[in-house]
């Protein structure tokens, strides 16, 4: 199943909602690129609802790593949402918990944006 991308706003924080499979080849660049437009656009508050993501290789977990990268040197932030059981493991297996802002849901997401960092 390829990587279908939906793109909506909340309270000025662009949410990307992923539905498939995000691997190396066609999948992780479609995201890539769908990034690095949000962040040439200007948008500084991204998050990532993964609920649907039906599978996530290590090419999907890099460009997870890029995209976030990209975002923290023009000073924005992305943050990851509704992560399933499996790229939750993943996650924890790779450390990547600890780079990454991550919520149980879109609207926690959202709305970490506007609370100050404690």
């Amino acid at each position: 199943m390829a990587l279908k991308i939906e793109e909506e706003s909340a309270e000025g924080v662009t949410v990307l909602r992923l539905a498939g499979r995000v691997t190396l080849g066609g999948e992780s660049n479609q995201l890539r690129s769908k990034l690095r437009e949000l962040l040439d656009q200007g948008a500084t508050r991204v998050v990532l609802d993964l609920g649907e993501v039906s599978y996530l290789d290590s090419a999907g977990l890099g460009t997870l790593v890029a995209g976030y990268t990209s975002a923290r040197s023009k000073g924005a932030s992305v943050k990851l949402a509704n992560l399933t059981k499996k790229i939750s493991e993943q996650l924890n297996i790779t450390k990547l918990v600890t780079v990454f802002e991550v919520y149980n849901d879109v609207q926690a997401a959202v709305k970490s944006f506007s609370t100050p960092p404690a």
